[in-house]
Order: structure tokens, then sequence, then C-alpha cells
């Protein structure tokens, strides 16, 4: 079937249908063989009449009830239960009008293969379990139509029921499967949608905004601070259409349908995790550091996953948190800071820039000595744990950059 998602179409593929399709003519076929068995022997039988009589409401309802082997949404659980005691009930009526001799010499049942249709068809409705419960009341039916487990009903019985669950297992998986295919052509669609209404947002609304920035900080007064809070939105948008914000995709197995299902977990917010989550799984540094851009506080980042262990992850942002909290503090709110993420093949590095008046010479052993360890501490100390390195620079009058650098390889041991 097909889906129109915001002018993208997506085709879903039933897997399963060519399964019903040829549940669809296996059944009137079989019910001829049945007749063709009846035909053949007739003479041998002791009551003809019961075996004809069966045979007729066999092919009727055969025929009768082809559009609901049809497929999934067609066939019913009523359907289901009534073919199936039509099956049942032809099996324990061979005795009736087959002779005894004729049956423990392995005669044929009145419905004879096309019992197997019944039982296909809980298999393709409802999966393994299904076919499973179906094929046990086959079996038993067939134990007691001859009145004692012989070798050949057994192996009979074995077939019915180890190709029936097989079936119906390899119809679950495709199922689940099938789903999985049509979610991520849903997330596609919705992806290529989404970079279209970037595109228009970058085109219109960001330019609006950036222009009434602009305006605002000429103007002065209160339009100052309406530049300021158009600054802050053009920010949030341009973060919200940015792919670099997403989180990374996290693997989940759904074992008990039998398929493989990646789903992505939206955060809870900077470094928010799931209970349910690994600690220890990688995580995209971006997706840590981008709540921190605003209107004076700018985020540059590649355009791929920058990912580390949790626990790395989690310091590293922390660090760089810290360093911007002292950017808020000695350089005043008015200061611009700059935040620059790196992945290179052996370490990331997180870089923090402001344009305040910078860190005079011997004042940061000076508040080492005073007790203020926030550098010390806050940031050398969270990255040195990590086999990593914080490196400050600053030159008075020209602001202060603190470079951050986690190696990948023992990272959050």
């Amino acid at each position: 079937m097909a889906k129109r998602e915001r002018g993208v179409r997506v085709v879903r593929m039933s897997v399963e249908q060519p399964l019903w399709r040829a549940l669809t003519a296996y059944r009137p076929l079989t019910a001829l063989y049945a007749v063709g068995l009846f035909l053949a022997d007739h003479r041998h039988f002791p009551r003809p009449w019961v075996a004809a009589g069966y045979l007729a409401v066999l092919v009727v309802w055969t025929l009768a009830t082809l559009r609901q082997v049809s497929g999934a949404a067609r066939c019913s659980r009523w359907f289901l239960g009534a073919d199936l005691g039509l099956a049942l009930t032809g099996i324990l009526l061979t005795p009736v009008a087959d002779s005894a001799a004729r049956i423990a010499a392995g005669g044929p049942t009145l419905p004879s293969i096309w019992t197997a249709g019944s039982v296909l068809a809980f298999a393709l409705k409802g999966g393994w379990r299904w076919a499973g419960f179906a094929s046990t009341l086959v079996a038993v039916a067939n134990i007691v139509q001859r009145g004692a487990p012989t070798r050949d009903t057994l192996h009979n019985v074995l077939l019915v029921w180890v190709a029936s669950i097989a079936i119906g297992y390899v119809v679950q998986v495709a199922r689940a499967s099938e789903e999985t295919l049509a979610r991520a052509l849903e997330i596609e669609a919705a992806t290529r949608e989404r970079e279209r209404l970037a595109r228009d947002i970058h085109d219109g609304v960001l330019q609006v905004l950036a222009m009434v920035q602009r305006r605002g900080a000429a103007l002065g007064g209160e339009a100052a601070e309406l530049g300021r809070m158009a600054g802050e939105q053009e920010v949030a948008l341009r973060t919200l259409v940015s792919t670099g914000v997403l989180p990374a995709a996290r693997v989940s197995r759904d074992e008990a349908r039998g398929a493989l299902v990646s789903a992505v977990d939206e955060a809870e917010g900077a470094g928010g995790a799931d209970p349910d989550e690994d600690p220890a799984a990688a995580v995209d540094v971006r997706t840590l550091l981008a709540p921190h851009a605003g209107s004076r506080v700018s985020f540059a980042e590649p355009g791929a996953p920058v990912l580390l262990p949790g626990p790395a992850a989690r310091e590293l942002a922390a660090a760089a948190g810290a360093a911007l909290d002292n950017v808020r503090r000695h350089a005043g709110e008015q200061a611009r800071a700059w935040i620059l993420v790196e992945d290179e093949p052996d370490e990331v590095i997180v870089t923090v820039r402001d344009d305040g008046p910078g860190i005079p010479e011997g004042r940061l052993v000076q508040a080492e000595g005073e007790g203020r360890m926030g550098v010390a501490l806050s940031i050398r100390g969270r990255l040195r744990d990590l086999g990593g390195t914080a490196e400050l620079y600053s030159v008075p009058g020209q602001g202060t950059e603190v470079e951050l650098r986690v190696p990948k390889n023992g990272a959050g041991r």
C-alpha cells in the first residue's frame, strides 16, 4: 500500500501477501483432491453417503470463503474457528464413513490434505503460537480417529506441526521487518520534509530575525531589547533546524517479534539520560553542548556525530559549561563567547573563547592560593581524570581561550 506524507509518497510492500494468495489457490485444489480420493474408492466405503455429504459441504465452504483467505484483514477469528471446526469434523467422521480395515491400513481422512490449509491460515493470521494451537488440535483429532498413535499418524502430525509453526514464525519476522521498513521510509520522508522547511526558514524567518536584531541594536532603547530577543530566537531556530543537535540512534532488540529495530530517543535535556540506557554507551558531544548556544554564545560543530563514551562526554560538556560560567562571571553578561567542537582521529577538542578583558598574569595562581579552585577543579580536574588536558590562553584586553582535549582511546576509564 502507499501513504502520502506532505508531498512525499511512501510505499509499503506486504511481504506476507504472496503467502495468502498461495493459500487461496491451495484450498480449492486440495478440496478437489479430497473429492477425487473419495470418488476413486467410494465403492469400499460402508457409508458413502456420509462422506459425500461432508465433501459437498467442504467444497461449498471452500468456494464461499475464498475472500476470507485473501488477506489478514479479512481472515477473522470466527472464520478461523469455523474452518478448523470443519476440518476436525471431517477427521472424526472418517471412521463413520470408511471401514476400520482401510483406516488401519493407512487410508486418508475425509478432508485429507485440505486440513493443512486450515492450519496454515492460523499461522498466517496469528504467527507460530496460533499455528501450534491449531496443529495440536488436528494432531489430537487424528490420533482419536485412528484409535491409537501409529507410526504413520505420528509422522504426518509431526510434519504438519513443524511446518505450520515454522511458517508462522517466518510470517511474524516478515511482518516485523515490514513494519520496520515502513517506519524507516516514513522517517526518511519526514527528514526530507524537514530539510525543505529548514531551507524555507533559513531563507525567510531567520533573515527577518537577523534584520530585527541589527535594526534594534542601531535604534537603541526599547528597540534594542526587542533586537536582543529576536537574536535569541534566531539562535534557537537555527539550533532547531540544524541536524547537528539530533541525538544518535540507539539500537534496541525486540526478540519477541524476531526483529532488530532502530529507534531515536529524545534527550530529556542537556545530558539527560534514560534510566534503561547503558551509561557507558556512546554519546554525541554536540547534543550536550548545543543547549549552551544563545544570542551571545555561538556554537560551531562538525556535520557528523562526535561520539565519546557517556561519562567522558558528560565530563567534557561539564568542563565546557564551567568555562562558560567563568566567562559570564568575570567577563560580564555582555561578553560574547564561541564554542568550537573538533573531531580529530585520536581525540575530541572543545574550545571555548570569549572577547572579555582577559586574565591578568598571575591571577590564576593567586585565585588558587585564595582557595578559589574553579579552573583547577571544575575544568582541569575533570579532564585530568579522563586522561585529557585543559589549556588556558589569555592576553589582557584580548579575551580568554580554554582548549579542552579528551582522547578517544581510553576515555571514560
